[in-house]
């Protein structure tokens, strides 16, 4: 894309473009979906910019080192470069507003579904918001998207397709877009967005 504003699609981690595992307490557990490298694929020769935001409360809670998220995104680094692709940036919370022991715990801006992680991104790679997407599979990433002014895909890995199954019902708004997984949502979300 060139002249206009930028625009990007924010993918979750744990469940969108990896199997959603509990806590990654270790790289080995960390699994990156085949079809991760191609979503991104149509998604950057689009014009898209994919932006990670995660959520990584285990740091606050104590289960990991915050050290590890740098490790466990390496390898998301590395699967997805073997597959010709790469993120255009990573953002996570490591916090939780009231567990664990500061700087950990403390009720951010970050922690999704607050905005602060969407609107650091903005800043940072000059982003028309209004001409971006968020992409998970919690209910909580709608609402972040919502937060957050973009517009929300619900994908039916990790935890979406029981959260939309038995949880929808008591939704305030439903999402944009419900898609199979980030590669059906990548599709989706070009196909919309006038190439």
């Amino acid at each position: 894309m060139t002249g206009g504003p930028r625009r990007a699609v924010f993918i979750d981690r744990d469940g969108t473009i990896s199997e959603e595992v509990g806590y990654v307490n270790h790289v080995t557990r960390y699994r990156v979906f085949p079809f991760a490298a191609e979503a991104l694929r149509l998604l950057h020769d689009a014009g898209w910019l994919a932006v990670l935001v995660t959520n990584q409360a285990g740091v606050a809670r104590g289960y990991f080192r915050e050290e590890l998220i740098g490790e466990v995104h390496a390898r998301l680094a590395a699967e997805l470069g073997r597959g010709g692709e790469r993120l255009d940036a990573v953002y996570y919370c490591p916090h939780h507003p009231s567990v664990g022991e500061p700087p950990y715990r403390q009720d951010c801006d970050c922690r999704k579904p607050r905005p602060g992680l969407i609107r650091r991104a903005a800043e940072d790679l000059g982003l028309d918001l209004a001409g971006c997407w968020m992409v998970g599979d919690r209910y909580s990433d709608v609402e972040l998207a919502r937060n957050a002014g973009v517009r929300s895909a619900l994908v039916l890995t990790g935890y979406g397709r029981g959260e939309l199954e038995h949880q929808s019902h008591v939704w305030p708004r439903r999402p944009d877009l419900v898609a199979e997984n980030l590669l059906e949502a990548a599709r989706e979300i070009v196909k919309a967005g006038d190439g």
